[in-house]
Formats: C-alpha cells, sequence, structure tokens
C-alpha cells in the first residue's frame, strides 16, 4: 500500500492540474459573442368592448336562430319556482322548472317576467317571449275582466211634458 501511494496521490495531482488549466484556457481563449439581433415587437390587439361586457354577463346573447321557442313563463315573485314553458324543435310544449334540463347540455338558468335564460354549453342564450300584438307588457299579465250580460233596452215609455222647478220666494233673509 505504500508503494502505491505516491502513484495515486501522482495521478489526482494531473487530474486536478488538467481541469485547472482546461477550465482557465477556456476562459482565456473563448470567443466574441456575436451581436443578437433584437426580435421585432408587435402591439399587442385592442381588446373588444364586448368582451369586457361578457365578462361581467352585461351582454347575453339572445337566442335568434334556435330551435327553442319560449311559448309562457310563470315566474315566482322569489325567483324559486319559476317555470318556462318552452317548445323544442317545433314539438308541443312543455314546462321546464329552473335547473331543469330542456335538451342535451341545455337547462334553463332563470326565468324572468317577458325572457327566459338557458345555459348551453356554458354559454348564456336569451330567448324572449314572443311579443303581443297592440298589447303593452303590463296588461300581458293581467286576466281579462269576466264577460257581463248586457243589459236589454227597456220598453219604450210615454212622453212626459217636461217639469217646472218649484218657484223661488224672493223673501230677504233675516
Amino acid at each position: 500500500m505504500k508503494q502505491r501511494l505516491p502513484v495515486v496521490l501522482s495521478f489526482v495531482a494531473v487530474v486536478a492540474l488538467s481541469a485547472s488549466c482546461a477550465y482557465w484556457g477556456m476562459l482565456l481563449f473563448k470567443p466574441q459573442q456575436r451581436p443578437l439581433a433584437a426580435v421585432p415587437m408587435q402591439a399587442p390587439p385592442e381588446p373588444a368592448i364586448t368582451a369586457a361586457r361578457n365578462l361581467f354577463g352585461g351582454d347575453i346573447g339572445v337566442a335568434a336562430a334556435s330551435n327553442y321557442q319560449l311559448r309562457g313563463v310563470v315566474a315566482a315573485a322569489n325567483g324559486r319556482g319559476s317555470v318556462a314553458i318552452i317548445a323544442v324543435d317545433g314539438q308541443p310544449a312543455k314546462a321546464y322548472p329552473v335547473g331543469m334540463e330542456v335538451a342535451g347540455g341545455v337547462k334553463v338558468q332563470e326565468v324572468q317576467d317577458r325572457y327566459v335564460v338557458l345555459l348551453e354549453g356554458g354559454i348564456p342564450k336569451r330567448i324572449d317571449l314572443p311579443s303581443d300584438a297592440g298589447v303593452p307588457s303590463s296588461a300581458a299579465n293581467v286576466p281579462p275582466p269576466p264577460m257581463q250580460q248586457q243589459p236589454q233596452p227597456a220598453p219604450p215609455q210615454q212622453a212626459m211634458p217636461p217639469q217646472m222647478p218649484p218657484p223661488v220666494s224672493s223673501a230677504p233673509v233675516r
């Protein structure tokens, strides 16, 4: 073992000297770095105002060309128990409460007096009640008055002479 110690130490010293020479040689003989061209920056696109309104629910898309037709609503005052009467694909209309699925992936999200909001694939779509011809929206919810029988005309009476009012005295008041 004593004879191998100088050989091992010599080997370790040579490896350390080689590593040190390689490190300093790489630092001294390193080539100059070439200048890099800056990447041209494009201006970011302007955000659409409608996109900002959509973030806060201000612009709900109206389902214009869809296979859902709103036939009527039963809107509760507290919001719970509201029902929408919707016809799907020309089939007879059915009542759908809030939260019920109308078709595959389409749920009733909200029921109001004149419209319903459906949630289709995470996108809210508004379906309006068809407008009543010539009836104001406040009168649309009021039931019609009950039918009354018209009174029959009385038989003609004989013509009576006009009556004169009693004479007024002109006595002074005391």
